[in-house]
This record gives structure tokens, C-alpha cells and sequence, in this order.
């Protein structure tokens, strides 16, 4: 017989006042047994990390349990002094959070941050500490421990800042670990290291697991359980197998229908026709140190020689370091080439710069990751949007027009217009960049990790939209993405990256059904969840 780990029985939490629904979770009722891994699936404000926080007893004072029993091994979290959970959180229970660098201290080495977790709940001497720090970064598979321990966060990649927060959780072996969207932001390869790794280190050490996603492929890849939870109420919870297969709620089997599968989507032929833009043998290297250390010369993009055609979708995927953002940002002028050519209409554009730069701003736009500082959040959404045409000369009048229009197309009322980013949801803030990206009338659209951050539901209907906006527009589009599913089903043709060079390229069904190179073959076969055949696959 299991034991119960964490027991959470009816519990409802309050919003405050003026919110859109007066609970952010409500008779909510799942328990995590020693051993086994529990996953909380649902979209943004569901009230997933909502259930998070109160169990670390991290709940904002603006929230109020006013309901329910949450035992963590028999003891009564909502009763608990500060100084009794103080006591409990790294000893007992542990949370590794979405992003490690807000999670790290930037002025702090990565050993220093771990030795506090030892400093505060053992009366270990300080040999000891730095001797059980290396022990934990060897289990976690970080490469050389020392240089891990002296280094800081800044200096480390995303996969191994994430495992030093898994050590960090880790290193008192606590009972119960909660991992709040811990692989959102990882490319395919690290993503799948980090989900092996919590669950090599959960079955060795017999921890409980409660796991926050709204990745079902993350689910069907890590879970013994799964609870699905919508706007703060649970409609449907049981082993993963049943849940993923045969979802009994209309809920689950839309968010199960929403995730773009691998297998790629039937797309129309591209007519031939004179590229957008295209670029020739485009590097871009950058020079670290300075005398009298060695310089270290890093080719971030090297011989890079690509084109996008009117209504054709150009993905690049690669891993995290890959080179692609570099790409995408040299060919939009955010940053400079350091050789190569890029013609956009005919022409050379690649040494261009200041008011000759004027009209080729026009002729590409980019749709970044993060809409939320994207957008400038002192001005209306309105006056974001008629910027960039106003300073190309169109009147006050006209851009105000072109703007209503848009949001039609991105299917917004006009009335947006007049709201803040901050009143919108992140699929919204999306939304809203595409059509500021498209009020200059671009050629190219460069879409830089656009749908990465955005839950599966959300992703869908960007992705359809872009999808909309090019059979309308004839746009052609570069879409930059980690995220093999998402290219699968929105690119006509795909580039593989891997370390500022292009291994692989074609058309995206030969690619993904009859990948050559073993770079491309590792991505694919990384890719989490491979054996459910999900909603958009077959679509």
C-alpha cells in the first residue's frame, strides 16, 4: 500500500475582491503517494501554481484558503506557524521553479546558493557541505562540479541553471517535490535530460513528485497520475494511461485535440516565385576576452544561405545555442552580419544603415517571444500599433483606420484599441504584436519563438492565425522555434541548426518523416510524448 505524501482534500483558495471569478481553486481533492509523480494539467490560470504556493506555504496574502484539509505527512499546512514551514521547506518539501535565473541569485556562485540550503537545515562542517555539494551535481550531470560550484548563473545555459535548482531541491532529499513548469523554456534534447533526470532521481530516492504543466506531451512522457484542472475547479483526474487515451470530459479531449502532433500538416503547394528575402553566405561571429587573456572567437551563424518565398513559411529549429534568434536577428538588421549578403526585393541590404535602413524596416517585422515586454506597457494598445505607420508618414487618421482593420484580422474588437497590455491575456498580448507587426505592411513576418511560452489551446489558435493571415496576405513567413510539434504543423519548409550552422533543410515532411542527419534524428526522436498520436496530428 502507497503512502500519502501530500493529501490535498477540498480545498478552495479566495480571490480578491474585483477579480473575474471570486475563487482561484475550489474543492479541489488529490493526494501524491512516496514514489509516484502526480501532474496538475490545465491552461493559464487555471490556479495550478496557485496549489503550488500553498503547499510551500508561499501563498500571496492577497489569497485566502477558506476551505479544506492539505496534509503534508500528517501534518496540517494551512495550521502551520512561518517558523514550522520555514523549518519544512528544503528539508521535507522543495520546489523547483519555471525559470531558473529568476530563481538564482545573480550575484551569488551556484555552490554558494546550494551551501545555504546546508548552512540553514544541518550542523555539516564546511568540508563536509562542499563535499555533499559535488556528490549532488554529480547526480544531477553537471559537467565538472568544480567549475559548477565557483561559477554564476549568467555563466552557465538554461539546462544546466535548471539542474542546479534540481540540486538545490534535492540535496536534503525531502519528501515531497513540487516542479512548477520546470521545462517550459527548454529546447527538446535538455527538456528530455531534465524530465529523465527527475525521474531517475525520483525513483532512486522514492521522493513524491508533484509536477505543474500544461504540456500533455510532458505528461505522457514523466506521470504515474494526472489531474486536470479548469479555471480552478477539477473536472477529471486518474492514471495517465486512461486520462491521454480515453479522456472521459469534453475539457480534456480539447486540450488533448490542441496539441500539434509530429506527424506535419498538409499544407498547399508554394508557386515559384522571386523570393521576399534571401540571404548568401551570412556569418555572424562574435570575439570574447580581451588583453591580455586569449580571445575566443564564436561563430554564433556561420554560412548561412536561405530564402523565403511569397505565402511560404521557413521554420529553423535547433537547440537552445543553435544559432537560429541570430539568424532571424540578422536578417530583420537588429543586429549586424559580420559577412554575407541578404537581399530583400533585389536588393543588398546587409550594409545598409541609417535612413537607408528606412524602407527595409518596412519590409520585415518580427513578432517576438514575450509580448508582455514586447509591448510598452505605459501605452494603449492603439498607439503601439499606429507607431510604426505614422513614423513612415501615414496620418493619425488612416494608421487609426488600418488598426481597426487589423484587429479584425487577428480577431480582436476595435475596441482594444483603448486597453492597456496589461488587461490582456498573454494569448491576447500575441494577438496584439502580430498586428502591430503587420500595421507597416510587411513582405516577411520573422516569427521569434511566438507561440513557446503560450498554452497548447492558445498556441492553436495563433498558429491558425498566422496560418489565416498568409493565405490572406501572402506573406512569407521565418518562424524560429524550439518546438518540433509547433513546426510540424505551420512550415512548408524547415532548416535544422546546430551550433550556428545549417546540418539539414527541406521540405518539412521530408525532413521530420526521413530525417538524414543524426543531429535532426536526436531532436525528433527527443521530442516528449512521441507515443500518443495527439488531436492535430491527423489534422
Amino acid at each position: 500500500m502507497n503512502t500519502s505524501v501530500l493529501s490535498v482534500e477540498q480545498l478552495s483558495i479566495n480571490l480578491p475582491a474585483g477579480a473575474d471569478r471570486t475563487y482561484a481553486v475550489r474543492d479541489i481533492s488529490f493526494s501524491v503517494n512516496k514514489g509516484e509523480i502526480v501532474c496538475l494539467v490545465d491552461e493559464s490560470g487555471s490556479g495550478k501554481s496557485v496549489i503550488a504556493q500553498v503547499v510551500m506555504g508561499l501563498l500571496p496574502k492577497t489569497l485566502i484558503p477558506s476551505h479544506g484539509v492539505l496534509k503534508l505527512l500528517g501534518e496540517d499546512v494551512l495550521s502551520l506557524s512561518e517558523a514550522r514551514l520555514k523549518k519544512l521547506r528544503g528539508s521535507t518539501m522543495a520546489m523547483v521553479f519555471q525559470e531558473p535565473m529568476t530563481a538564482l541569485n545573480p550575484i551569488m556562485t551556484c555552490g554558494q546558493q546550494v551551501d545555504e540550503m546546508l548552512v540553514q537545515h544541518t550542523k555539516m562542517n564546511k568540508a563536509d557541505r562542499y563535499a555533499r555539494i559535488l556528490d549532488i551535481f554529480n547526480q544531477v550531470k553537471l559537467p565538472e562540479p568544480v567549475r559548477m560550484y565557483r561559477s554564476y548563473p549568467h555563466q552557465l545555459s538554461g539546462g544546466q541553471r535548471q539542474r542546479i535548482v534540481i540540486a538545490m531541491a534535492l540535496i536534503l532529499k525531502p519528501a515531497l517535490l513540487i516542479c512548477d513548469e520546470p521545462t517550459t523554456a527548454l529546447d527538446v534534447t535538455t527538456q528530455a535530460e531534465i524530465l529523465k533526470l527527475i525521474a531517475e532521481l525520483q525513483s532512486g530516492s522514492d521522493t513524491a513528485v508533484l509536477f505543474i504543466t500544461h504540456d500533455l506531451g510532458v505528461v505522457a512522457e514523466i506521470a504515474d497520475q494526472v489531474v486536470v484542472l479548469q479555471l480552478g475547479e477539477m473536472i477529471e483526474q486518474g492514471q495517465t494511461q486512461q486520462v491521454l487515451q480515453q479522456p472521459a470530459q469534453t475539457y480534456t479531449q480539447m486540450l488533448l485535440s490542441a496539441v500539434p502532433g509530429l506527424i506535419p500538416r498538409a499544407r498547399p503547394p508554394i508557386q515559384h516565385a522571386e523570393p521576399l528575402i534571401r540571404t548568401r553566405k551570412l556569418q555572424k561571429t562574435y570575439i570574447t576576452g580581451s588583453w591580455p587573456a586569449r580571445k575566443h572567437t564564436v561563430a554564433a551563424a556561420n554560412d548561412i544561405t536561405l530564402q523565403v518565398l511569397p505565402g511560404e513559411t521557413v521554420g529553423i529549429v535547433g537547440e537552445s545555442g543553435s544559432g537560429k534568434s541570430t539568424v532571424a536577428r540578422c536578417i530583420a538588421r537588429l543586429i549586424e552580419p559580420t559577412s554575407g549578403d541578404i537581399y530583400a526585393n533585389g536588393l543588398s541590404v546587409a550594409s545598409i544603415s541609417g535612413r537607408e535602413l528606412y524602407p527595409f524596416r518596412r519590409v520585415v517585422q518580427v513578432v517576438f517571444q514575450d509580448p508582455y515586454r514586447s509591448l510598452n506597457p505605459r501605452r494603449t494598445v492603439g498607439q503601439s500599433i499606429i507607431e510604426g505607420p505614422i513614423n513612415f508618414g501615414l496620418s493619425f487618421e488612416k494608421a487609426w483606420a488600418r488598426a481597426e482593420e487589423l484587429m479584425h484580422l487577428v480577431r480582436l474588437k476595435p475596441e482594444a484599441l483603448h486597453r492597456y497590455p496589461s488587461e490582456f491575456s498573454g494569448g491576447q498580448r500575441q494577438r496584439i504584436s502580430i498586428a502591430r507587426a503587420l500595421a507597416c505592411d510587411p513582405q516577411v513576418l520573422i516569427a521569434d519563438e511566438a507561440v513557446s511560452a503560450l498554452d497548447v489551446s492558445v498556441q492553436a489558435q495563433i498558429l491558425d492565425l498566422l496560418n489565416d493571415i498568409q493565405q490572406k496576405l501572402r506573406i512569407g513567413i521565418l518562424f524560429i522555434t524550439h518546438d518540433l510539434r509547433v513546426a510540424s504543423q505551420i512550415c512548408d519548409r524547415v532548416i535544422v541548426m546546430q551550433r550556428g550552422n545549417i546540418v539539414e533543410q527541406g521540405l518539412i515532411n521530408d525532413v521530420f518523416i526521413n530525417p538524414q542527419h543524426p543531429y535532426t534524428q536526436t531532436l525528433l526522436a527527443a521530442a516528449p510524448g512521441r507515443g500518443y498520436a495527439f488531436g492535430r496530428a491527423q489534422s
